[in-house]
């Protein structure tokens, strides 16, 4: 069975430049070691004698619990609680040595390839800290980013893609969920300069997008609903990012909320001997006031503790 490693774990994050003791992040002296000790404890479950579970996983039987792990990490940073998200990395952090113990045992790439790949990269697209560029905000270093990756991205393709036909939306995966791709695509124009002034702009657009869409509710043609609905979308998304948000995260959040509200409603409609079915329209919005009021004040109480 899929367990958790109760040994402690710190993410290992080469520097450039080694640390002095005054400015080490707290414990960090040790996370080389700590580090090591886990790379070597998941290469022993996957050995001779070790766990079942563990010798039968693959790439991609592990992608399941590397999603998980991830929205876990999100759970946890909402909770704040640094016991929770320490938990939460470590757990991530192993889906991520998992996957390069698999990769040196198919000996086609180990941990230290995973570290020095990033590290690379790291130093390579932050010229304004190891180079000679300038970069005094932070929408300079990342309309830079933006630019480098364009630039590796040109050079990995070589002949087979020529300057010209080269994006910066090159990378962006089609397979990701659609508000995640939205946010990516987004992101990346306006990392370039492609953006609203101001997030009013914004409102305006996802105005005119939902009058749009108003237009074609008597239409018997679906298709140019459907299209409607995605701009609606996707200028959401944009709003979103605009404002330093990320869409998934929020639309989550809204998940949660929906959730809680709607289970206080049927625990009050069941404790009056009804279920919500047999409840009239006024009667649901009166539930679901109700429940949204309760919601309000158990938060407040929470935010003044």
């Amino acid at each position: 069975m899929p367990r958790r490693n109760p040994q402690r774990k710190r993410t290992y994050a080469p520097r450039a430049r080694k640390p002095s003791r005054r400015t080490s992040p707290r414990g960090s002296r040790n996370a080389g070691k700590l580090f090591d000790a886990l790379v070597v404890l998941q290469a022993r479950l996957r050995g001779p004698g070790g766990c079942p579970w563990d010798r039968e996983q693959t790439h991609e039987s592990l992608r399941t619990y590397l999603v998980e792990e991830t929205y876990e990490v999100l759970d946890a940073l909402d909770s704040r609680d640094a016991n929770a998200i320490a938990g939460e990395l470590g757990d991530l952090l192993l889906q991520i040595v998992f996957h390069a113990e698999l990769g040196r045992e198919a000996g086609r790439f180990g941990i230290s390839d995973v570290i020095e790949r990033i590290h690379t990269k790291m130093v390579r697209r932050h010229p304004h800290v190891f180079g000679d560029a300038k970069a005094r905000t932070a929408g300079e270093v990342l309309k830079n980013w933006e630019q480098l990756k364009a630039e590796e991205r040109r050079a990995a393709g070589g002949a087979a893609k020529s300057a010209e036909s080269a994006s910066i939306l090159d990378g962006v995966s089609r397979g990701l969920p659609g508000l995640v791709e939205a946010h990516q695509i987004s992101r990346r124009a306006a990392n370039i300069g492609f953006d609203w002034p101001t997030a009013e702009d914004i409102l305006e657009k996802i105005a005119e997008e939902a009058g749009e869409l108003r237009e074609t509710l008597q239409d018997a043609d679906s298709s140019r609903r459907e299209e409607e609905i995605g701009d609606l979308l996707f200028t959401a998304v944009n709003l979103a990012r605009f404002l330093g948000l990320d869409p998934e995260i929020a639309l989550k959040r809204a998940n949660r909320k929906f959730n809680e509200r709607f289970r206080a409603m049927e625990r009050a409609a069941t404790a009056a001997g009804l279920t919500l079915g047999e409840r009239s329209a006024a009667e649901l919005d009166a539930l679901w006031r109700a429940a949204k009021i309760r919601q309000s004040k158990t938060l407040a109480r929470k935010a003044g503790k």
